[in-house]
């Protein structure tokens, strides 16, 4: 892609974590949900490298029994987009590069998503991105999926795990959801972090608000690929029946979610 920065493409992978401890080594057909995320970020073209970035022993030793480049970060960090930046720091990324925080929740991801993402920073002036997809009134209901609003021009106004917008008079209207995938210029990731959480972003538990309290603007790309992530030990089955649907193991939730309303 002309004129497009280096990127560097990063999955944070912490061990403890309130609803799922020790969900990045959860099985997934036999393999870590890390190496199904890590598998299917390397077929992004645009990313010139992919490392894992962890807090536990335990994933690096699985990272490194596997081949998954993997860098061991502190276990004090407020937010993984901090975890993020060590890792970034660790791998020498210079101020102008992008670094993409893959979430290593995301199982399915298909790699459109990553190029799509990067995609804005041809131009200089773009800082973050991010993507969102349409969802439908009853997902909006659901604090799990975070919504986002924006501008004519794609430019985050807010994001929150209540419906946004709200429809006063019952009228219909349009819902997106928000795709927990970021890229960051260098320059702003490490702003981000020498900032610390805001009100707005510990009251709703959304790390992204810290950047739209603190005027940094986050471009929202839409897109028409869908993603599931594992927030609980229950969704662990979902991704699996999905993947079950088709022989190929590395078929993306795109597909199948295509697949599944063709059959409807």
């Amino acid at each position: 892609m002309n004129n497009l920065p280096k990127c560097y493409g990063i999955i944070p992978a912490r061990y403890e974590s309130t609803r799922f401890p020790g969900k990045p080594l959860a099985e997934i057909h036999g393999r870590p949900m890390f190496l199904h995320v890590y598998e299917r970020a390397k077929k992004c073209p645009e990313l010139s490298e992919i490392v894992l970035a962890t807090d536990d022993d335990r994933i690096v030793s699985a990272a490194k029994r596997l081949g998954v480049p993997v860098l061991m970060t502190r276990n004090n960090h407020p937010s993984g987009t901090d975890r993020v930046l060590e890792a970034a720091e660790q791998i020498c990324a210079p101020d102008d590069a992008v670094v993409v925080n893959i979430q290593g929740d995301e199982p399915l991801l298909d790699p459109v998503m990553l190029t799509e993402l990067v995609k804005p920073f041809v131009s200089d002036k773009i800082l973050v991105t991010t993507l969102a997809s349409g969802i439908d009134p009853a997902a909006a209901q659901n604090p799990d999926q975070v919504k986002v609003v924006f501008s004519n021009s794609g430019a985050a106004l807010y994001f929150s795990r209540s419906a946004i917008p709200y429809p006063r008079d019952g009228q219909e209207c349009k819902f997106y959801g928000h795709i927990g995938l970021y890229a960051f210029r260098m320059a702003a990731l490490k702003k981000f972090a020498s900032l610390g959480p805001g009100c707005l972003e510990t009251t709703e538990k959304l790390e992204q608000l810290r950047l739209l309290e603190n005027d940094i603007p986050i471009q929202v790309v839409v897109t028409d690929y869908k993603s599931i992530a594992v927030d609980r030990p229950c969704d662990i089955k979902r991704v699996s029946r999905i993947l079950l649907l088709n022989k190929d193991k590395s078929v993306f939730a795109s597909d199948l979610l295509k697949e599944n309303k063709e059959r409807e």
